[in-house]
């Protein structure tokens, strides 16, 4: 099922967003909150960017730039009401061009995978890169919208600071049909909630599956491992796997398997029965596309992570129908992130809202096809508080 609302006489109004200017913001504010957007260096071919932040009135902060709609920084209080940065990157843009493990940004046209590269739609066969192993398709491809420059701009509404990102993917870009106009909002709500709203327009049908790759590390990024956060998912099921983490087609119980966290229950308590298996590249750990209970397209509860040292909570909203549970298993301390931290195995966990990863192969999943008469549009929130 898909999240879609509205008719295409909308997309004249999508359209015209994609072609606005780069908005440039003195920081202003309303009441406590606001939004100020600096410049951040050059892409290679000597473009400007920006990185934006929105401040709420009781001091949670996030920064986003427009190089890959990306959230950089979030910063968000403990039980004592210290801050700390919860989200893994950089400190710079310049890393952001590789970015091998996707920090922060917006992934598509598709997030996670299609086997093969390769699907049919409407009686065409397209065949996409495959960036990952030289045998599938991974968010988007070689060039997705991760490290594609967006226009940005800031504005305050009611209060509520937000950063708006639009781009323009054309056609045949990536492999994938049609011109898709897309924008994405990030909003910080007095109530501590980041909340991100994806909108999409196409003249053409085409998959689209849009979400957010931030790697969350609740006791801050210099803290180690995520094994001690308590994970609670609204998730009975999840999609069954082949050794590439290609979906089966078949839909699997959690109940006797480490995938069961029905119950709060901390990462690391069972995630030794996800051993690596290195015939498989497959360096062991959580990455599952976990269904999520009772879908109908409204905003619910999908997860709620505990961290006990800093007692920060997050629980997370979407109006998907899935959520990618990663733990961060391709870090191997090779990466040098914020304040020259080496992100090891396990530093950060990824909670990816989605649909199911390869349902252009798969008739049985609900469709990520998006059809030119219709609106792409869904929301994840992610809501703040301690304990």
């Amino acid at each position: 099922m898909k999240q879609i609302i509205g008719h295409l006489a909308l997309l004249g109004g999508l359209l015209f967003l994609v072609n606005c200017s780069k908005a440039s913001i003195e920081p202003t504010s309303d009441a406590m909150s606001s939004v100020s957007s600096d410049p951040w260096g050059q892409t290679s071919d000597g473009r400007a960017v920006s990185l934006h932040t929105l401040k709420n009135s009781s001091g949670l902060t996030a920064k986003i730039t427009d190089f890959g709609a990306l959230l950089v920084e979030l910063h968000v209080p403990d039980r004592e009401g210290l801050f700390e940065d919860i989200v893994l990157g950089f400190g710079q843009l310049e890393p952001y061009f590789e970015n091998p493990a996707y920090f922060g940004c917006t992934t598509g046209r598709v997030a996670n995978r299609i086997a093969g590269g390769k699907f049919s739609l409407n009686g065409q066969a397209y065949q996409l890169a495959t960036n990952l192993d030289g045998k599938h398709h991974l968010h988007g491809g070689n060039i997705g919208l991760d490290k594609r420059l967006w226009d940005g701009s800031t504005n305050i509404v009611d209060g509520i600071p937000s950063a708006t990102f639009t781009y323009i993917s054309p056609d045949g870009e990536e492999g994938y049909p049609g011109n898709l106009s897309i924008q994405v909002t990030y909003l910080l709500t007095e109530d501590n909630q980041l909340r991100i709203e994806y909108r999409a327009t196409s003249d053409r049908s085409t998959p689209v599956n849009l979400t957010n790759h931030s790697y969350f590390n609740l006791a801050g990024t210099d803290e180690g491992t995520i094994l001690n956060h308590e994970l609670l998912l609204m998730a009975n099921s999840y999609t069954e796997i082949d050794n590439d983490l290609i979906p089966t087609g078949k839909i699997g119980t959690v109940e006797k398997t480490p995938l069961d966290f029905r119950d709060s229950t901390p990462i690391g308590d069972r995630i030794h029965q996800l051993p690596p298996q290195p015939e498989f590249r497959n360096p062991g750990g959580y990455d599952h596309n976990m269904v999520l209970n009772d879908y109908t397209g409204a905003l619910s509860l999908a997860a709620r992570v505990y961290e006990p040292s800093s007692g920060r909570i997050m629980e997370v909203f979407t109006t998907e129908p899935a959520m990618q549970l990663y733990t961060g298993n391709f870090l191997d301390g090779t990466i040098i992130g914020k304040n020259g931290v080496a992100y090891e195995k396990h530093f950060g966990l990824c909670i990816e809202t989605q649909h199911y990863p390869d349902s252009v192969n798969q008739p049985d999943f609900p469709s990520t096809i998006l059809d030119p008469d219709e609106i792409y549009a869904t929301t994840t929130t992610f809501k703040f508080s301690t304990d």
